[in-house]
């Protein structure tokens, strides 16, 4: 089976030079996984990567022109902030965000798009960098194995999203 089609798999590709896309299959609906995404209450709870972090600022103006920011803290007393800005928002099934990591690091233009068929949604995010050196230091920094354990406490959150 394509690993694409089965759910708690997260693929990323990076299909040209500034790109990547990001693929997990989930077993809930489109409105209940766009939830997931854009409340507060829920993000919080997934959007955390590995383990150790909580995220105490959730900051979340879901429309064209607003803002968001997620502050991440480490019990060690490390701290991280990643924000950005909403262009355009289609409930349930499409928003293209910016995104920065910090003053440090480039923004991204972020595109997610959920797709719903047979009781499965797939969540595909397609982030684009400036340059391809920009794209590479993201996939540097491990953000592939936070993402897909931020997946993973997704699939069990979605259990219980109403």
């Amino acid at each position: 089976m394509n690993p694409v089609t089965r759910t708690g798999v997260t693929t990323f590709t990076t299909p040209g030079d500034r790109e990547i896309v990001i693929t997990r299959v989930v077993r809930a609906p489109r409105e209940r996984v766009f939830a997931a995404f854009h409340e507060p209450q829920h993000v919080s709870k997934w959007l955390l990567g590995p383990p150790g972090w909580t995220m105490p600022v959730c900051e979340i103006d879901l429309r064209p022109g607003g803002r968001w920011r997620f502050g991440y803290r480490k019990a060690n007393g490390t701290e991280m902030e990643i924000a950005g800005s909403y262009r355009e928002v289609v409930p349930p099934e499409r928003v293209v965000s910016t995104e920065s990591w910090g003053p440090d690091w480039p923004e991204s233009v972020n595109t997610l798009v959920l797709t719903e068929a047979d009781g499965l949604t797939t969540i595909t995010i397609t982030s684009v960098y400036p340059t391809r050196e920009a794209r590479d230091a993201a996939l540097a920094s491990g953000m592939n194995n936070g993402m897909d354990m931020s997946f993973a406490h997704l699939d069990t959150l979605l259990v219980g999203v109403a």
